[in-house]
């Protein structure tokens, strides 16, 4: 019965995975069109809009914007959520889990309400088109999926070792840093990446954020989008969704994907 069942289940699962990577495999080959506008399959090939991309001082400008926005967001992202993800998975205190609903609250909302909510909130507070708002906007973002993350792998680490470091006279603070610490590492790792990862493409929240003087990337290719098109969009989602993957290959062959989320 097994093996009966096994190949047709085989088959489903080829056919869902091409299923969610047909766009790419559009995608590609029509980032190495040489035309004027979208057409699949391309008229004649090159890289044309390759070297476009790297020409368009808007795109570049607004690339160097969110590596910026994305490396401050997720170093704070890890300040706050490593200390709150200690605290929630190692302690017992009266309205822990408030505290932790309200931490992850934002990852409950849709994208659309959320960022309303941070528009209307950050009106009166006057950091619309601001560097400082589009930091706080993607934290409160973040912050969710790290702490998220990080009480996982604290979830798989045993207690008795922090237990025995603190019976042979280690202080508190150096069971944290010695001990602790480093058996958290892949977890913080990964909450990192994918920290980078969630400010960096984020454009939803960003939309509501940003103006004219201040236009992260993909603010940028929406934009662009809207009045062009072109192949260039496709040339900058291959480059995009191979920086990603070459993120996640490192994170695999340096951590292991399993050990990055606790397993």
């Amino acid at each position: 019965m097994i093996g009966r069942i096994s190949l047709p289940f085989r088959i489903l699962v080829i056919l869902l995975y091409l299923f969610l990577l047909a766009p790419i495999l559009v995608v590609l080959p029509l980032s190495f069109s040489n035309d004027s506008y979208l057409t699949f399959p391309p008229e004649s090939w090159g890289v044309r809009w390759y070297v476009a991309m790297f020409q368009h001082s808007g795109l570049i400008n607004a690339f160097w914007l969110s590596l910026g926005i994305a490396s401050v967001v997720t170093a704070l992202s890890l300040a706050v959520g490593i200390p709150a993800a200690y605290a929630i998975g190692r302690h017992e205190f009266r309205g822990k889990e408030f505290v932790l609903s309200l931490f992850t609250a934002p990852l409950l909302l849709p994208s659309i309400v959320l960022g309303l909510a941070i528009l209307l909130v950050f009106v009166q507070a006057r950091l619309l088109g601001t560097v400082t708002g589009l930091i706080i906007a993607h934290l409160i973002v973040t912050t969710p999926y790290v702490i998220r993350i990080v009480i996982t792998s604290l979830s798989t680490l045993p207690p008795s070792v922090e237990e025995a470091a603190t019976m042979l006279g280690a202080s508190p603070l150096t069971v944290f840093r010695r001990i602790t610490l480093p058996l958290m590492a892949p977890g913080i790792v990964a909450s990192a990446a994918l920290s980078f990862l969630l400010s960096f493409d984020e454009v939803v929240i960003s939309l509501f954020i940003t103006g004219p003087r201040l236009t992260t990337l993909p603010v940028e290719i929406f934009n662009y989008v809207e009045s062009q098109t072109d192949p260039m969009t496709a040339a900058i989602s291959v480059v995009l969704v191979t920086a990603t993957l070459l993120i996640i290959m490192l994170i695999e062959r340096t951590l292991g994907l399993s050990r990055t989320i606790g397993k």
